[in-house]
């Protein structure tokens, strides 16, 4: 997630500096083959030009509304999982203790219980995080060798590159027992096991009457709400923005800023001598604009994919675990993450 109010001029022509040098080659083409060389049949009429980029503007303008929306769905529903996880550690908390119970408990033993529990769903958060950053096939780091290419740059420059985090099977090792650890590890879907366990221990509670009917209800209530949380960001990460919008805008685009220096060249040359030199500039700015749109809404799309635009998970997650592990009193704390580059990962 970017954090400065706006971008800057260098950040702007990294993103996307190496596009305007071969939009002005093309332009410049154009208007010398036309100018120059004197093909006067290489022109086209202005008016079609401005519907197809009409009708652009309007494809584009919908896919990067739908790439938003992706993004912002993700952002609440991390925002929910923050709220259900606070919710989550007053309930393990204040409600697992000796009220119901025949013998009390050490409150050495409920302290242990109520760290197994927390540190388990902190456990749930870092890998849910992992399996959200697997690549899938629509991705740009899955894309062709050159785009490939420019993807693992900016995940090294702009994203999750920028973290200097402890390795995830040495969390998990603080984080959760052996036995647990190993179960983990060997399922399809480490997440969904850990909330499984998360019940399993619920359930083990209410049968030492550590909490009551309600509690209990309570509490798997909060469960399944995670569950909920991690399917809505499984169907974002696993269900692509549909391709037939994504790929032909970039199509469109493409065909639309190829035709323009055709139509920009006989309109300048109106203008007066050497007024057609003009059509060079204002056809790769006019290009760059409508590249530029393509670009913003392709790189937005996908909010799980290790890049600058991504939702800030581990920031999220290091929030979480910082209030949980204060509700358990502990005093040594991790270290807030903190934005690199005016990018929070």
């Amino acid at each position: 997630m970017y954090i400065k109010r706006n971008f800057s001029l260098r950040g702007i022509l990294v993103f996307s500096g190496g596009h305007i040098v071969w939009l002005l080659v093309w332009s410049a083409l154009v208007v010398s083959l036309y100018e120059v060389v004197e093909l006067k049949w290489l022109k086209v009429p202005w008016l079609p030009i401005s519907l197809v980029g009409t009708a652009v503007a309007f494809y584009v303008g919908f896919k990067n509304n739908a790439a938003y929306d992706r993004m912002w769905e993700a952002r609440k529903i991390w925002g929910a999982i923050v709220n259900d996880s606070r919710s989550l550690g007053i309930a393990v908390k204040h409600y697992i203790g000796n009220q119901f119970t025949q013998t009390d408990y050490p409150e050495t033993q409920l302290r242990a219980i109520h760290q197994r529990m927390l540190y388990r769903h902190i456990g749930w958060l870092y890998t849910l995080r992992k399996q959200l950053l697997i690549p899938t096939p629509w991705e740009h780091i899955s894309s062709n060798k050159h785009v490939s290419r420019v993807a693992e740059q900016r995940i090294q420059r702009f994203g999750v590159g920028l973290l200097n985090e402890k390795p995830y099977e040495e969390m998990m090792d603080e984080l959760l027992d052996t036995i647990e650890h190993k179960q983990v590890a060997s399922a399809a879907n480490g997440a969904t096991q850990l909330i499984n366990l998360q019940a399993k221990d619920l359930a083990d509670l209410r049968s030492k009457h550590l909490i009551d009917d309600f509690r209990h209800m309570e509490m798997q209530r909060l469960l399944e709400q995670f569950y909920t949380h991690q399917g809505k960001c499984e169907r974002i990460k696993k269900y692509p923005l549909p391709r037939q919008y994504a790929s032909m805008s970039f199509v469109f685009v493409g065909i639309f800023i190829f035709l323009l220096p055709f139509g920009m060249g006989p309109v300048f040359k109106e203008l007066g001598p050497y007024m057609i030199w003009l059509a060079i500039p204002f056809s790769a700015l006019v290009g760059w604009v409508f590249l530029m749109m393509e670009l913003v809404g392709d790189y937005s799309e996908n909010p799980f994919e290790g890049m600058g635009n991504d939702i800030p998970m581990m920031a999220l997650s290091r929030t979480i675990e910082i209030d949980l592990r204060e509700m358990l009193g502990e005093e040594k704390l991790p270290e807030k993450v903190q934005a690199v580059n005016n990018v929070l990962m």
